[in-house]
């Protein structure tokens, strides 16, 4: 094996182009790298189910890294690493959401919660080809409550107006408990304090014996700041905000350019090609 041997890449916006599919260069690329040995770990802030067939049509099985570095299950869904929201806290989230008119998700393992099917929970349904389970969301935090338990993330969608005000509404209250991002202007995610992408890959190179220095990963938002900072070699997709830009070491091509190919033939080419 080559000087790099971890490859972690986001989903939404890096591994996948515009309309939400992996281009033939990509898979062919991935696959070519796996079978010289490279781990390539898919991280984002999606629930496993959201992950899973992506994987498969990767043809990959190493651990995934869920709700931004929240939930990590290998590939016999063993749990290595589970963090959530306290009830607490996340019933104040859901209190604000409430008052706004603003969708709120709650996600805990592999369920995604909501109260009612919208425009937004739709939306959200066909970009990641999962059903929602409709309940009640207040009885579900109280019974998290009772069971010093919560969801390992949150998601809020609305107009941009509306998360913004949201967004400035809960940092302003309880940025010391949660991490708070917005993933897109009308997506605000919400996760543990502890939790973040960089901390997973962490916890993961360790058990697999990889240090920092023999991770490249591949991002395009600001919940992928942190992991594109902590490894040997951090990539901004070409179409990061130009503050995701700012930390990397390099930028590639834009998910609808094949961008993550570019990346992976241009820094394991002379490796493993």
């Amino acid at each position: 094996m080559g000087k790099y041997k971890m490859l972690c890449l986001d989903i939404d916006g890096t591994l996948l182009n515009s309309k939400h599919k992996i281009c033939e260069e990509t898979k062919k690329i991935i696959n070519i790298v796996a079978n010289e040995g490279v781990i390539v770990v898919l991280v984002s802030a999606r629930m496993p189910k959201g992950i899973l067939y992506l994987q498969e049509e990767l043809g990959i099985e190493e651990p995934i890294i869920c709700y931004s570095g929240s939930l990590i299950r290998d590939k016999d869904a063993n749990t290595l690493l589970n963090k959530y929201i306290p009830a607490h806290t996340t019933r104040l989230v859901y209190d604000s959401a409430q008052k706004m008119n603003i969708h709120i998700s709650l996600y805990k393992n592999d369920e995604w919660y909501i109260e009612s099917e919208d425009y937004w929970s739709k939306q959200e349904s066909e970009i990641t080809a999962i059903t929602p389970k409709i309940t009640n969301l207040k009885k579900t935090i109280q019974k998290w409550e009772e069971n010093n338990d919560g969801p390992n993330k949150i998601l809020c969608m609305s107009e941009m107006d509306k998360i913004n005000g949201l967004d400035k509404d809960i940092s302003s209250r309880l940025s010391e408990y949660i991490n708070i991002y917005p993933s897109k202007p009308t997506y605000l995610e919400i996760m543990p304090k502890s939790s973040s992408k960089t901390t997973a890959i962490e916890c993961l190179s360790q058990k697999l014996n990889i240090i920092k220095s023999e991770i490249i990963a591949i991002g395009d938002n600001y919940n992928d700041i942190d992991m594109i900072q902590y490894a040997g070699v951090g990539i901004a997709m070409g179409n990061a905000p130009e503050k995701v830009k700012k930390y990397a070491d390099d930028v590639t091509l834009t998910n609808d350019e094949n961008g993550v190919a570019a990346a992976i033939k241009k820094y394991f080419c002379k490796e493993i090609m």
